[in-house]
């Protein structure tokens, strides 16, 4: 099995969302459009995107760039359904906007199936990319959810360890704590803490990366977790339930 590619997220500001569900915003996913962008039709996904896209956090995000021309760099993820759409349309209405390039070569490789998936699942399940990275260049991130935080993750590992830099990371929606990917010491030093030096082993053995490299709600979740027995069992389930 390919593992996915992490880097430490110390110092990566946090993703810029631009509907919060739950804040009383436009709701993404109860877009009437929604399924069949999802689904790969890219028109729908373009009104999706048109329609709920947030000018206060594109500006958010010049400002954020400081004139630097990032190439934005979205998900290209397969859903049960097909392609999901909306990254990419997402990633063309910022080009527009911000008059910044799309790299279209790097892409997912497999099928995670996420989408109303666990925090288990999500773990389990983890995307892997290739591609051609641009050495040097720098990148802006563009997906159309972040729950977890771990697809953004690996992406942006992805591209750093083949010789690019990631500045920021920006999607159409998702809660306002799945925002902040940077790990804080003392949630590491609390799963740390609670499952112990044998369990991140085996993490880093079965998953392919330390804990350090863990977005804050990933190691959210692991922490809450009752011990390291439940979930080893419950990401072998997931595993399984994701090969059938």
């Amino acid at each position: 099995m390919t593992r996915p590619f992490r880097t430490p997220l110390t110092g990566f500001p946090d993703v810029l969302i631009h509907s919060v569900i739950g804040a009383g915003k436009s709701q993404v996913k109860k877009h009437p459009n929604y399924p069949a962008a999802k689904s790969g039709d890219a028109e729908a996904a373009r009104i999706v995107v048109r329609e709920t896209i947030n000018c206060q956090e594109v500006e958010a995000l010049r400002l954020l760039l400081s004139g630097r021309r990032p190439i934005l760099a979205s998900v290209h993820a397969y859903e049960s359904e097909g392609v999901n759409a909306i990254p990419e349309a997402f990633a063309e209405e910022l080009a527009v906007r911000l008059g910044l390039q799309i790299d279209s070569g790097i892409v997912q490789t497999n099928v995670v199936s996420h989408t109303g998936a666990n925090g288990y699942g999500r773990l389990a399940r983890q995307p892997v990319f290739e591609g051609e990275v641009s050495a040097g260049a720098e990148y802006v991130l563009v997906d159309d959810f972040v729950g977890q935080g771990g697809t953004l993750a690996n992406l942006r590992g992805y591209i750093e360890v083949n010789g690019g830099k990631v500045l920021a990371a920006v999607t159409l929606t998702g809660q306002g704590r799945s925002a902040k990917l940077a790990l804080e010491k003392s949630k590491l030093d609390e799963l740390r803490g609670k499952h112990g030096q044998e369990f991140e082993k085996w993490w880093q053995e079965r998953i392919g990366y330390s804990f350090d490299c863990l977005t804050q709600s990933e190691a959210r979740y692991l922490a809450d977790s009752p011990d390291a027995d439940t979930i080893r069992s419950r990401i072998a389930e997931a595993e399984q339930a994701g090969d059938c």
